[in-house]
């Protein structure tokens, strides 16, 4: 191709340059200036943007490669457009040679804006920016609108969003927090509306008025034999699943609002008149940005408590399916029918130990985060266990670790060498094929989503019990590096039921400090009951504890649960290997 000097002493191509754009062009290039580097030629493909150093074309360099961005040779970048996120004109300015060199010119100027990995925690991104010049200000302009054509054909990536901030949430930084990540998606053109509220009460305001499912059955539906602390199976599994629409109303304000909706004589009928809302809806995705207490939610799905990470991947129209839990409690009527109310959990729900530090907590507020420590030490110190029967739904998978050959030595010692052993578990990641391999729904309209069938097989455990949890996600935090369960999974239809049985004080200090300890077993002990389940019901006697479902206090004395596989979609990548 010839090329020749212009009055800047920059090469060119003779060919035109104010082509219009094009998807189907497989390669458009210009002689550009990048500031801080020099001389570069730019070369646009179907999925990525490249640029090499006039020098090393001129001179010819061998391939090489390296860690974050991708070089094809001395002096040449590739940036696919799946990273970036603007493009932006900036008019008349300097722009740097390279450094040592010292040199500047005044020209017309474009940035391209991006995201790379950071280069100490793979995790975590961080927006990189590229700015070039030319003496021509239509050739910068027809960069940029070809770029911003590009970007706007990715179908994935939000247009316009809604912000709900919490402007109490963690250390009361909710507001900063948005500040500083709001010019991002100014630069991104991402238009940003604002509200106030909390993610449990958004997702259950929306689940409560849109999704259309049977209840799981209520405590009392199931046939219970006679009642002992080994794990047998109920007797009766042919349940009534009742309608939807009797769904009765929970205390929160947001949630009375989102409930009414659903008054009506079908509520199948309101989803069937309003699809574009409806869920499963896989186009509605939801985004969330760290600002609270633990974030274990943004931590398992994308692998950093970041929030520029966070913000990054909303841009960019990453999503990764998430399994969320049907929570219902049951409460007798005057006339003895059981009345269901309704909540929706993304991580976890918990009864006893993980009920009272929260309802503990809520006495020192004015101690911010560290409130969690002072309640959970004054918890732990008292020890109370509680009088409960659960029965789960038996996994196929999961029969090898139940029943009468499930070694039992009666002592509370074989979980303390769980000390010495490191885990081999493998955590959910990014493109897990777990995960990518999501359940059909049966129907748009009225999607019968349950999780199980009605010939699935119950099994239950009776007894004293610190305390009953319920993850949806390994529910990964500060406090906890692999979570409650190291090996679960974001979307694989499945809750997991640890069930924490009445102890010594010391044998529960050990499955804690376990929980806190990287590569930990806090599940290896003789007193934790472990299952993988779609589906379990709870009933509680004598005194009572509080159930925590996703950081909200739930009152119930008889609860039942179940995971709809992979219902909401969340602005995330998965966190990395």
């Amino acid at each position: 191709m010839e090329r020749t000097p212009n009055e800047n002493g920059f090469l060119e191509n003779n060919s035109p340059e104010n082509i219009p754009f094009n998807s189907q062009d497989s390669i458009f290039s210009s002689n550009m200036f990048l500031d801080g580097d020099g001389e570069v030629i730019l070369t646009q493909s179907s999925d990525r943007l490249s640029w090499k150093s006039v020098e090393s074309v001129l001179n010819g360099q061998d391939p090489s490669s390296c860690f974050g961005k991708e070089l094809v040779s001395k002096g040449e970048t590739i940036l696919c457009f799946s990273d970036i996120y603007s493009a932006e004109f900036s008019d008349w300015g300097l722009v740097h040679e390279a450094a040592f060199l010292g040199q500047s010119f005044e020209m017309y100027r474009f940035t391209i804006r991006g995201v790379q990995k950071s280069k100490t925690q793979p995790s975590v991104l961080v927006p990189s920016f590229y700015t070039f010049g030319h003496k021509d200000s239509q050739t910068c302009q027809m960069w940029v609108n070809r770029i911003n054509d590009l970007l706007d054909m990715d179908a994935e990536r939000p247009k316009s969003l809604l912000v709900f901030i919490n402007p109490k949430s963690g250390k009361g930084l909710g507001c900063k927090v948005w500040d500083t990540v709001a010019p991002t998606f100014s630069q991104a053109k991402v238009k940003t509306k604002g509200g106030d509220g909390f993610f449990n009460e958004i997702l259950n305001g929306l689940l409560l008025s849109r999704h259309k499912s049977s209840y799981p059955p209520s405590p009392t539906e199931l046939n219970h034999p006679v009642e002992n602390n080994d794990n047998e199976p109920v007797l009766d599994t042919n349940v009534d699943i009742r309608d939807p629409s009797d769904s009765g109303e929970d205390e929160s304000p947001l949630l009375k609002q989102s409930a009414n909706l659903r008054t009506g004589e079908d509520s199948c009928q309101t989803a069937a008149d309003d699809l574009e809302f409806s869920f499963p809806n896989e186009k509605f995705r939801f985004g969330l940005i760290p600002a609270g207490s633990t974030d274990a939610i943004v931590i398992c799905t994308t692998g950093a408590r970041d929030a520029m990470t966070s913000a990054l991947q909303i841009i960019l129209g990453k999503a990764v399916c998430l399994d969320i839990a049907q929570v219902v409690r049951w409460k007798k009527t005057s006339t003895s029918k059981d009345e269901p109310c309704v909540r929706y959990a993304a991580s976890f729900a918990g009864y006893g130990f993980y009920g009272d530090v929260i309802t503990e907590s809520e006495k020192y507020r004015w101690m911010g985060p560290k409130r969690y420590d002072y309640a959970g030490t004054k918890v732990f110190l008292r020890h109370r266990s509680y009088e409960a029967e659960v029965a789960y739904v038996e996994v196929e998978s999961e029969k090898k670790n139940t029943g009468p050959e499930k070694e039992s030595s009666g002592s509370w010692t074989k979980g303390l060498w769980s000390l010495l052993k490191k885990s081999e578990r493998v955590a959910c990641r990014a493109n897990c094929n777990i995960c990518k391999t999501k359940a059909g729904h049966t129907s748009a309209k009225c999607p019968s989503l349950q999780p199980y069938s009605k010939d699935s097989r119950w099994l239950k455990s009776k007894g004293n019990f610190l305390s009953v949890g319920a993850a949806v996600i390994s529910c990964r935090n500060e406090k906890a590096p692999d979570g409650l369960v190291a090996d679960a999974h974001l979307s694989d239809g499945f809750l997991h039921l640890i069930l924490i049985k009445d102890c010594p004080h010391a044998c529960y200090l050990c499955h804690l400090l376990q929980l806190a300890k990287k590569d930990g077993n806090p599940l290896d002990f003789e007193f934790v009951e472990h299952h993988k389940t779609p589906a379990f019901t709870f009933t509680s006697f004598g005194k009572e504890s509080i159930w925590n479902v996703d950081g909200e206090l739930f009152q119930a004395h008889q609860l039942s649960a179940q995971v709809f596989r992979g219902l909401i979609n969340l602005f995330a990548s998965g966190p990395e290997a």
